[in-house]
């Protein structure tokens, strides 16, 4: 999730405004396809947008509402179309899962979780940076990436501490800088494996809903078949190069393993209402788990879903919902917090609605791309790409994408290149998920700079590394992280998604005649 920490006006800001209003008063004026009127003024709207995305010229979610008012002007999409576009199935599932997730962090239940893990895993230097990742990257798949890294870098702290105490900051930086990078990058990774773990994946969902209607839709059982194997790779590799490659700690570095035994036992036992809590969360995720059919290759798993009569009735926002519902009923013991039911309505001011409306012009801005046809003629100009192998096809958008994402908010990246892959997969002729899906995930994976995601800014903001050492790993890591996608979709994805990379489906052809026709 990102948001950036730039100062408001600054000189970037100055200049996106402006290039943002030059741009669409050009494109209004010299018509990129004369014969489609609305096409002309949508290709106007979408490079205001971008450029103000970009640039960050005006909040990210401001910009996001152009559509509401800009669409109806120009005749591109009448108000009582654009409006409900900005609101479905997808936001509820986003607020379901995070009105789940704030009760998690309101009871402490996820730092439990997290300490548990890292005691787990315990041992010397590198373990308790593999733990710390683990934690991260685990919590990260629930709850928002922020608020993960917001709670494990003091805990983090902490370790560093009573080590620099014993050891000098000199000696025990490398260990330091491990730990801190671990928590950031287990957070960015972790967050990918699920659909409700960063807000790109969730946008996907409908972004391929609106251009492709007729497509079966994603749900979070396949999600998770085919991007937790991505996440654990993931965390695995860079664990390995942060402990061994690049920041190996010297031998004579032990690690006290205390600091964690003393933050468990703080916490007490483990109270009633995180009991409730845990036992919600759970069934929240195997009901989405299991919710639709699993394709896993070797055996078939039938969703839940069906059982229902009708199973196209019920979705993951529904569950979520549904199951968050429930902690407004179950009521505390603890009446300390003066609370009576373990979810209050403390929660509403908390969810994040900014991110909301930035979903929704996301949403508004594919939705102006499929109706107008505009996606059709952007996908045209990338024919000539048709000739590259896909492998290589992926390889590109992946890691276009990672280094694209390090200086804008992922969200906005994937809001805006998305539908404009769908269009090229389809005029390339390849199915339009081998392109939209590592898209998503790469822009994920920014490991680079302090501004490409919440956790990596909250990591450098403890001041223990500099912009360099983040860097250093962080560009090999982008590379890494596009190649691991790249493969994983290719293999695993294709069999969970049913993809046939060189086959564009029935659905998604109507794509291709809408605009014809």
């Amino acid at each position: 999730m990102s948001h950036h920490t730039r100062p408001e006006g600054g000189p970037a800001q100055r200049i996106g405004f402006w290039l943002g209003i030059s741009a669409f008063l050009f494109l209004m004026f010299f018509q990129v396809d004369p014969a489609n009127e609305p096409a002309s003024r949508l290709a106007a709207v979408a490079m205001l947008m971008a450029i103000w995305w970009v640039s960050d010229a005006i909040p990210l979610f401001a910009t996001a509402m152009l559509p509401l008012f800009l669409y109806p002007f120009l005749g591109i999409l009448g108000a009582r179309e654009t409006a409900p576009i900005y609101f479905n199935s997808t936001i509820v599932l986003y607020i379901g899962g995070f009105m789940i997730a704030l009760t998690m962090q309101k009871w402490n239940l996820h730092k439990r979780i997290a300490l548990s893990i890292i005691h787990a895993v315990g041992g010397g230097p590198a373990r308790i940076v593999l733990g710390f990742m683990i934690a991260a990257g685990f919590l990260s798949m629930w709850i928002s990436n922020t608020a993960t890294a917001v709670m494990m870098v003091p805990i983090g702290l902490a370790i560093v501490l009573k080590i620099e105490d014993s050891f000098g900051a000199e000696r025990s930086h490398a260990f330091t800088v491990s730990l801190m990078l671990g928590i950031a990058y287990g957070c960015s990774v972790g967050g990918l494996s699920t659909l409700v773990g960063t807000p790109p994946n969730l946008s996907f969902v409908r972004i391929f809903e609106i251009l492709f209607p007729e497509a079966p839709p994603i749900a979070f059982g396949q999600w998770l078949v085919m991007a937790l194997p991505i996440g654990v790779i993931m965390i695995g590799l860079v664990w390995f190069f942060l402990t061994k490659v690049f920041y190996r700690t010297p031998a004579e570095v032990t690690v006290d393993h205390d600091v964690i035994a003393e933050e468990k036992r703080a916490l007490g036992p483990i109270s009633y209402e995180e009991r409730w809590i845990g036992v919600v969360f759970a069934t929240t995720a195997l009901l989405w788990v299991f919710r639709a059919d699993l394709n896993l290759g070797f055996v078939s798993i039938p969703g839940w879903s069906s059982l229902l009569g009708d199973p196209r009735m019920i979705d993951d926002g529904a569950v979520a919902i549904g199951m968050a519902s429930l902690l407004f009923i179950i009521p505390t013991r603890d009446k300390s917090k003066g609370a009576t039911r373990i979810m209050g309505p403390d929660v509403i001011p908390k969810l994040p609605w900014d991110i909301v409306l930035l979903f929704g012009g996301g949403f508004a801005l594919a939705a102006g791309l499929q109706r107008t046809g505009l996606a059709e003629l952007v996908g045209q100009q990338f024919e000539l790409l048709g000739s590259l192998p896909t492998f290589a096809m992926i390889v590109l958008v992946c890691l276009g994408i990672t280094f694209l994402t390090e200086l804008t908010s992922n969200l906005a990246t994937t809001e805006m290149i998305l539908p404009i892959l769908a269009a090229v997969a389809v005029a390339t002729e390849t199915h339009p998920l081998i392109l939209m899906i590592p898209a998503t995930l790469s822009a994920s994976c920014a490991f680079m700079m302090p501004v490409a995601t919440p956790p990596n800014a909250i990591v450098f903001g403890s001041g223990r590394l500099t912009v360099g050492e983040m860097a250093r790993i962080g560009i090999l890591l982008n590379l890494i992280g596009a190649l691991v996608i790249s493969v994983i979709v290719f293999t695993i994805g294709t069999v969970v998604f049913g993809i046939d990379p060189s086959v564009v489906p029935d659905w998604a052809q109507s794509m291709a005649s809408g605009v014809e026709g």
